[in-house]
């Protein structure tokens, strides 16, 4: 096995969970996650001699990049078992993890994409314009345009986490 072979095996053996957790976050959808991440992968050992730098970061990227072309694309959608097992590391708190849940899914992609990069990766709006491929001005109004979809379809989320009235 040459050792760039073996750098990238031991690269999706370490970060595969943490990228999963990130994929599900930005389709809402176990098997769609999966996909994605496969297709992140695949991108990333076409090209891994060649990538400078985090190869996590450019995973990440080509997670964002391949999510939105999905999303523009319009292309059917395949529902998930509820039986799934291999589910993300539990939370602290299941009432707000299935609550938040529920609320993400119901969002549009773009909406889920967006506060998943700005709250979950912790991007600034320039750096979620950047992997996204928008301006911050579309960052900032799709960011508050999520988070007002979020505050209607459970308010119950700002009681959970303490937050108090979210108007």
């Amino acid at each position: 096995m040459r050792a760039d072979e073996q750098q990238f095996q031991e690269f999706v053996a370490a970060r595969s969970r943490a990228l999963g957790r990130t994929a599900y976050l930005l389709t809402g959808d176990h098997h769609l996650a999966e996909d994605l991440l496969q297709t992140a992968l695949m991108q990333a050992a076409r090209h891994w001699e060649r990538i400078e730098g985090h190869p996590e970061a450019y995973v990440r990227r080509t997670l964002y990049h391949q999510n939105i072309s999905w999303w523009r694309k319009r292309r059917f959608r395949e529902r998930s078992l509820e039986s799934y097992d291999d589910r993300p590391a539990a939370p602290s708190d299941p009432t707000l993890r299935l609550t938040l849940d529920e609320a993400l899914r119901r969002l549009t992609t773009k909406h889920r994409t967006v506060l998943v990069l700005r709250f979950y990766e912790d991007l600034t709006e320039v750096q979620t314009a950047a992997a996204l491929g928008i301006s911050a001005g579309t960052v900032k109004s799709t960011t508050r345009q999520a988070l007002a979809r979020l505050r209607a379809l459970a308010p119950e989320l700002a009681e959970l986490v303490g937050a108090g009235d979210p108007s």
